[in-house]
């Protein structure tokens, strides 16, 4: 029989990133069954009793407290799984104490020793993290806002005062972005160029990023909104601010607009601002096909295209054969093998694909909210899980981070008689999985002979710490099909499925 156990650290700080990674590494220790590091504000102590991780111990934590909570076969496993808590935790402050590594714990102590600054990565718990990108506001400083379960009142209020003062309000749930060059929260080593990208999307900045960079180009800045800039109790505050700054720099010559359909009113606002910009535009509104452009602007149906129209018409995916590749996985399969099982990490990658379902005519289930799901699960057709959305996260870290709760999905999908194609997404990059390909690799090679085909797509570049040629290579040995994008790895998985 299992036991929790928690322990408590009183006044105690660490950002969600750096848990995430702690949390597991002791989820893999023997004998653990699941664990947990956790900031006690409310919403993370509901999070944490929804998942059974925790004891009257951990109930009575505060807000400045960390739980560390721990699911273990017995006493003494737990036990061991709170000494290597420990252990990991005391690193950094040991690290400080010989010199080796400077943790101030204000915002004004980091300014003293970095006075040229001019942004703040506010990664905090989301209770905290309108007032922490406040006071970096107040000090002119722009503010990248990773954390999460932030108001609409509290966005709209920070953006409007972010207006106000000059500055740019890149959030909340902002996880990726790339300033001058440098990478921020989960982005790709991209060379420097002279195309600018706006996105209401992590993974979709991501995408478009890699591909103009695969296709010999280079990106300016890439600002991230939030994914909710684009509604209407936002009203694009952070696009438009963007689109200001990126008009203003002489280094980007081209700028590429990146979201989930926004709200039309919201649309029709950002395209007229577009229209008096001197810049050109290509923008990709997934889903919006029907979205009316300016003069100054092309509309691209998918990431893919928006990358390629942004580098002249020379894509990174230009003269893929799908109906070849498909052809040949299909003579593989039994001829009941029908559907695609679409497991993926990033929630704009999952829309994508859906909507490449969704043009051709076929039934799907989704969790992404696009135009087009369905509203129920069927009892037969396609389906797309984004397994980085906020109901397979809590209290654990994102998939592009751990892959486990991915993984399982796609061994549950290899073993459906009816599954014809798993599709999946492998995200590299700065913060991510150090080898999410052999992972996914581990998965398909426990399978057996007679799996579905498995297509994927790699977003990323040569310069990640991850190198995606040699991802690549490890999903091919272990026969999986890489497209050369994620619109092209939908079309072939729906390829596939049609062929008989």
């Amino acid at each position: 029989m299992s036991v929790v156990a928690n322990r408590i650290r009183k006044d105690f700080y660490l950002d969600s990133v750096a848990l995430m990674r702690l949390s597991q590494a002791i989820s893999a220790m023997p004998g653990v069954l699941s664990a947990a590091l956790m900031i006690g504000t409310p919403s993370n102590v509901r999070i944490m009793d929804d998942a059974g991780l925790l004891d009257a111990a951990g109930r009575s934590a505060g807000p400045n407290d960390l739980i560390l909570a721990v699911k273990a076969g017995d006493m003494a496993s737990a036990e061991a799984a709170f000494a290597e808590a420990d252990e990991m935790l005391a690193r950094p402050a040991a690290a400080k104490r010989g010199g080796a590594e400077r943790r101030p714990r204000t915002l004004d102590a980091a300014l003293a020793g970095l006075g040229a600054a001019n942004l703040a990565l506010i990664s905090v718990p989301g209770a905290f993290a309108a007032a922490e990108a406040r006071k970096a506001l107040a000090r002119g400083l722009n503010a990248m806002i990773f954390s999460d379960n932030v108001s609409y009142e509290d966005e709209r209020a920070l953006k409007l005062e972010a207006r106000e003062r000059g500055l740019l309000v890149m959030g909340p749930d902002c996880g990726t972005a790339l300033v001058g060059g440098t990478p921020l929260a989960f982005a790709n080593q991209v060379p420097s160029g002279d195309i600018g990208i706006i996105a209401a999307a992590g993974t979709g900045l991501q995408e478009v990023a890699c591909l103009i960079a695969r296709g010999g180009g280079g990106v300016s800045h890439g600002i991230g909104t939030g994914g909710r800039d684009l509604s209407e109790k936002i009203g694009g505050l952070t696009a438009l601010a963007a689109l200001d700054a990126l008009d203003a720099d002489a280094a980007t010559r081209h700028i590429v607009l990146v979201s989930k359909p926004p709200a039309r009113s919201v649309a029709e606002t950002v395209l007229a601002r577009v229209a008096r910009s001197p810049k050109s535009f290509t923008v990709c509104f997934l889903g919006a096909d029907d979205a009316a452009m300016p003069p100054n602007a092309r509309f691209a149906p998918t990431l893919a295209a928006a990358a390629a129209d942004a580098l002249g018409g020379r894509g990174a995916d230009a003269g893929y054969d799908i109906a070849a590749r498909a052809t040949e996985a299909r003579e593989q399969l039994a001829p009941a093998r029908r559907w695609v099982r679409g497991v993926y990490s990033g929630g704009t990658l999952c829309a994508e694909a859906q909507l490449v379902m969704r043009r051709a005519g076929e039934p799907f289930w989704s969790n992404v909210p696009v135009a087009g799901a369905l509203d129920a699960r069927p009892a037969s057709g396609h389906s797309f899980v984004d397994y980085g959305a906020d109901e397979y996260t809590l209290g654990r870290p994102h998939p592009m981070i751990d892959p486990t709760v991915r993984d399982a999905a796609m061994a549950q999908a290899l073993e459906d008689s009816g599954t014809a194609v798993v599709l999946i997404d492998i995200v590299i990059g700065n913060g991510a999985h150090a080898d999410p390909a052999g992972a996914a690799a581990r998965v398909v090679g426990g399978a057996g002979s007679s799996r579905p085909a498995v297509v994927a797509c790699v977003v990323g570049t040569d310069l990640d710490p991850q190198h995606r040629a040699g991802q690549v290579r490890k999903l091919e040995q272990a026969g999986i099909l890489v497209a050369p994008s994620n619109a092209r790895a939908a079309e072939l998985a729906l390829a596939i499925s049609r062929l008989r």
